[in-house]
C-alpha cells in the first residue's frame, strides 16, 4: 500500500455535546481521538489539528488560525505538516472506523489515479472527512480558495471538494458513523457491548491500555479457560490465562506461537485434569464402565 501521512482534525466548539472535549470523550474505555488514531496507526506521520491532549501513540500537533475556524482551516494547517505524496484526512469523531476502510481509501486512490477517494455513507451522501487525497491538488484548492475568498476559516468544506476529481468508496456503514450528540455517543457505547463485538473490542481495548501488538488466537484461549474452568474450579480459568501469558513472555520467540503453544499444553493439562475427576481415565475407568 502507498506511503501515506494521516491529518485527524479534532478541533471544533462540539456545541451540540455542550461545549464537551468531544476528542477526549470514552467509548469503550477509549478516547474518540485514540480509536481513529488506531484505524490509521499506519501513517507514515500523523497530524492532529486541535488542542494538545495525552494520545495512545505519538503525533504532531497543529493548530488552525484561529482556534475553531472550521474544518477548511484546520485542513490547511494539517496539510502543511504532511510530508507524503497521499494523505489521509479523518474527523476525530468514528468509534468504528477500521484500518480496512483506511486500507481501501489509500488503495483506491492508487488504482483510480484520482485526486481523492472518499467514503460515502449509507444514504450516499460523501463524507469528506473519511477520505484520502492527492497532497499537491489538496494544496491547490486551498491556496486557491484562500484568494478568492481572503481567508479560510468559516468556509465550507463542500467548496473545497466539489472542486476535486473525487472517487466514491462504499464500505461499511459504521465507518463513517460520527458522535455529534450524546445520543450518539450512547449508540456506540451501546453497539460495541453487543454480543457479537463485545470480546474483540474489549480484547482491543486492553492491548491499548497495555502497549501491546500481538495478535494471538482468542478462540484458543477462550476454550482454555472453559476447560480450566469446567473440568478443574471456576478460578482456575483466570489464572490459568495469565499463567500461560507468562509462560509465553518467558519462552521469548514468536509471540503468538508461544502463546498458542502454552495455551495447548494447559488445555491438555485441563483435559487430563477433568479426567481423572471424572473417572474416565486410570485403573478404575474399567470398573466404572463394567458397573
Amino acid at each position: 500500500m502507498t506511503a501515506y501521512d494521516a491529518i485527524v482534525l479534532a478541533g471544533g466548539a462540539a456545541k451540540r455535546l455542550g461545549g464537551a472535549d468531544k476528542p477526549g470523550v470514552r467509548v469503550g474505555g477509549r478516547s474518540l481521538l485514540d480509536r481513529v488514531l488506531a484505524a490509521c496507526e499506519g501513517a507514515a506521520r500523523t497530524v492532529v489539528v486541535g488542542g494538545r491532549r495525552p494520545t495512545a501513540r505519538p503525533v504532531r500537533w497543529a493548530r488552525e488560525d484561529p482556534p475553531g475556524g472550521g474544518p477548511v482551516a484546520a485542513l490547511d494547517a494539517g496539510v502543511r505538516c504532511a510530508e507524503a505524496d497521499t494523505v489521509l484526512v479523518l474527523s476525530a469523531d468514528l468509534p468504528f472506523l477500521g484500518e480496512p476502510t483506511v486500507r481501501r481509501l489509500i488503495e483506491t486512490l492508487d488504482r483510480t489515479g484520482r485526486e481523492g477517494a472518499l467514503l460515502t455513507d449509507a444514504e450516499g451522501r460523501d463524507q469528506p472527512l473519511v477520505a484520502a487525497y492527492r497532497a499537491e491538488p489538496l494544496r491547490r484548492e486551498l491556496a486557491l480558495l484562500a484568494t478568492e475568498y481572503g481567508s479560510l476559516p468559516g468556509l465550507p468544506l463542500r467548496l473545497l471538494v466539489e472542486e476535486l476529481d473525487l472517487a466514491r468508496v462504499d464500505a461499511d456503514p459504521l465507518a463513517s458513523f460520527d458522535c455529534d450528540t450524546w445520543e450518539d455517543i450512547s449508540t456506540a457505547r451501546a453497539r460495541i457491548r453487543e454480543h457479537g463485538t463485545v470480546l474483540d473490542e474489549w480484547i482491543t481495548a486492553v492491548k491499548d491500555e497495555l502497549g501491546i501488538e500481538l495478535d494471538v488466537d482468542t478462540h484458543v484461549l477462550l476454550d482454555l479457560a472453559r476447560d480450566a474452568a469446567h473440568g478443574v474450579a471456576r478460578p482456575a480459568a483466570p489464572l490459568t490465562t495469565f499463567l500461560v501469558g507468562y509462560a509465553a513472555a518467558k519462552a521469548g520467540g514468536d509471540g503468538p506461537e508461544a502463546v498458542a503453544e502454552a495455551a495447548r499444553k494447559a488445555a491438555a493439562l485441563a483435559v487430563r485434569w477433568a479426567d481423572e475427576t471424572e473417572g474416565t481415565d486410570g485403573p478404575g475407568a474399567k470398573g466404572a464402565d463394567a458397573g
